[in-house]
């Protein structure tokens, strides 16, 4: 079941990039700007905020079974990614892009839930599968992009069909596990219920530092690999596919990050493992600027270590939430705490290239550090509390 769920979380979740993959297309065809072709991805985001607040707020997630809202959101989200083949504009590409964000809500809170029917004692090992197979399902559209010759078309319809066949997997072959969270009726106190709980606050202020970098570093690290390699060889011979190969390394190797975080995490502590990834990624924050122009015997190791801890962490996050509230209120607090983490890299996201014309792109991915910084923080402080 971990390898069903896994394979269609990564299909899913390739719908994810798969316009940004190609931004570089849709700024030449649109002759969008730098700041415009970003709304690409955060238009992605805030559908997804729209989407968890909805779900959220209507208990949606608790109440209808998980494997029926997964597959109607890979439905829905495989359509609306299709319909970018069709948007003769800028504007109705961000209404296909926003859809396929809210559909998208209901392809990942769920997933974190129906796979934690499933375990108990190995929950962070298998969360941490679920994200890592999401990971590498977002990183999909760059390798397809890699292909020589692959343009707009060939990467929004691998991502609509794989959509497909996440709803054709879940719906023919999952089934809740012997540890089912017990269904509640509706209640609009619920939300409120969850936020009151200080372990919840303090589990999802960490994830709100991890996702302050997380989502900026995936979006604009392909575009400053391309920079950098222009910028060394001089000219922009092969830059765009090298740069689409590297980026799908960077993003992939994250999902290894994952399996990693998720067995760590069990032996040595959630709290620790999460600690750790935090302080790594944040000083590869710090780091990757300096390596601005450089050959890509320096840059790539630098992009792949902080490919892998960037996103290493984030599944446990999600544990921390499972164990923070009543079983009742899982599936709403998994989707509470995301819909505030994606509604937060949108800043991040739209930030970085006004940074990198304000400072280059030396030091534009420096501000993304102080995420870290504070998740960890409230994480130590949450560690105090439970040892408490």
């Amino acid at each position: 079941m971990l390898v069903l769920l896994a394979c269609a979380e990564l299909l899913g979740m390739s719908l994810w990039f798969a316009a940004s993959a190609v931004s570089a297309q849709y700024r030449t065809l649109w002759d969008l700007s730098a700041s415009q072709s970003g709304w690409l991805t955060t238009i992605v985001q805030l559908g997804f905020v729209v989407g968890t607040a909805v779900l959220a707020t209507l208990n949606v997630v608790d109440i209808v079974p998980a494997g029926r809202l997964f597959a109607a959101g890979a439905l829905v989200g495989s359509a609306s990614n299709a319909a970018l083949l069709l948007a003769p504009g800028f504007r109705t590409a961000l209404a296909c892009r926003m859809l396929t964000g809210i559909a998208l809500a209901a392809v990942y809170p769920p997933a974190m839930k129906m796979i934690s029917t499933w375990f108990r004692a190995r929950r962070g090992l298998a969360v941490g599968a679920i994200v890592g197979a999401l990971t590498v399902g977002k990183a999909t559209p760059y390798l397809v992009h890699a292909i020589p010759g692959a343009g707009i078309r060939p990467v929004v319809l691998t991502a609509s069909v794989a959509a497909l066949l996440a709803a054709a997997l879940v719906t023919f072959g999952y089934r809740d596990g012997p540890y089912p969270f017990p269904p509640r009726p509706f209640s609009w106190r619920l939300v409120a219920d969850i936020m009151r709980e200080p372990r919840f606050r303090l589990a999802t202020g960490g994830y709100l530092g991890h996702m302050w970098e997380l989502y900026a570093a995936w979006t604009w690290l392909p575009l400053f690999i391309s920079a950098s390699i222009i910028a060394h060889q001089g000219h922009a011979g092969g830059a765009t596919s090298i740069a689409s190969a590297v980026s799908f390394a960077a993003l992939a190797i994250g999902g290894a990050g994952c399996i990693w975080g998720g067995l760590v995490a069990d032996r040595r502590g959630r709290e620790w493992l999460v600690t750790v990834a935090m302080a790594m990624s944040g000083l590869c924050a710090l780091l990757i600027g300096l390596t601005f122009g450089m050959t890509l015997w320096i840059v790539v190791p630098v992009a792949l270590v902080w490919g892998f801890f960037v996103i290493a962490d984030s599944a446990q996050f999600s544990v921390l939430v499972t164990e923070s509230v009543p079983p009742h209120a899982v599936g709403t607090a998994l989707t509470v705490q995301t819909s505030l983490g994606f509604l937060l890299t949108m800043v991040t996201i739209q930030g970085i290239p006004h940074m990198a014309q304000l400072v280059s792109w030396r030091w534009a991915f420096a501000v993304l550090a102080l995420g870290p910084m504070a998740g960890i923080w409230s994480i130590r402080k949450l560690a105090r509390m439970v040892s408490n």
